[in-house]
């Protein structure tokens, strides 16, 4: 097995997304507290700790949807750190409940740090990343809703654009060759299809199946 880099290592490569994520994690502090209150937002950030998750049980919530269907919403979306976990899986080292505990570790920006490119994954780039990142969407998150009412609305400061835009950085940091290009292509194609009829999180499910479909074509 390869070498693991140090986790301070995976904490140096992962600050420059320290910035944006603390203000995703504002934004939802800001978006959140009108819906949800002051502390389950804090709290929920905690727990789940994912932000495409919790923006999507937020939408439902805000669309005057019941908690369970925005429970739901959420589970849906975090299905894609299924086949994360089983792809890392054999490079964590340990038996099966101690690599389990470091798979917790797994975000989207961090799982793609920790690539070798070679099917291998680095446990201290892994671990390093998402410290960085878990630090900043939690004090974000306190502070857009502590401060949320004085702030101005995330929207009109353009902060909507981050998620989009933080998603293309890690594709393009990842789509390399004719098989990663033509999966990515059918998952965003399967994505936007879906979107205006299916439930959130399920454009998400078909989009990880058309990408496998690419993968084994390309």
């Amino acid at each position: 097995m390869a070498q693991h880099s140090s986790v301070r290592a995976g904490v140096r490569a992962a600050l420059p997304l320290g910035p944006p994520t603390f203000l995703l994690g504002a934004s939802f502090g800001v978006l959140a507290r009108p819906v949800m209150g002051w502390l389950a937002p804090m709290v929920m950030s905690v727990v789940v700790f994912s932000g495409a998750a919790q923006f999507a049980a937020l939408s439902v919530l805000a669309a005057g949807g019941a908690a369970g269907a925005a429970i739901v919403a959420g589970v849906l979306m975090n299905t894609r750190w299924l086949p994360m976990g089983f792809a890392i899986g054999p490079s964590l080292p340990g038996r099966a409940p101690a690599r389990a505990a470091q798979a917790q570790a797994i975000v989207d920006a961090s799982f793609v740090m920790a690539s070798r490119g070679d099917g291998t994954f680095d446990r201290g780039m892994l671990i390093g990343a998402t410290a960085v990142q878990g630090a900043a969407w939690w004090t974000g998150t306190v502070v857009g809703v502590l401060a949320g009412p004085a702030l101005p609305d995330p929207e009109k400061l353009g902060l909507d654009a981050i998620f989009p835009a933080f998603y293309l950085a890690l594709l393009v940091s990842e789509a390399h060759g004719r098989r990663a290009l033509l999966a990515a292509a059918i998952g965003a194609a399967v994505t936007a299809a879906l979107m205006p009829v299916a439930p959130v999180g399920l454009p998400i499910i078909a989009a990880c199946v058309g990408a496998l479909v690419g993968l084994r074509r390309g």
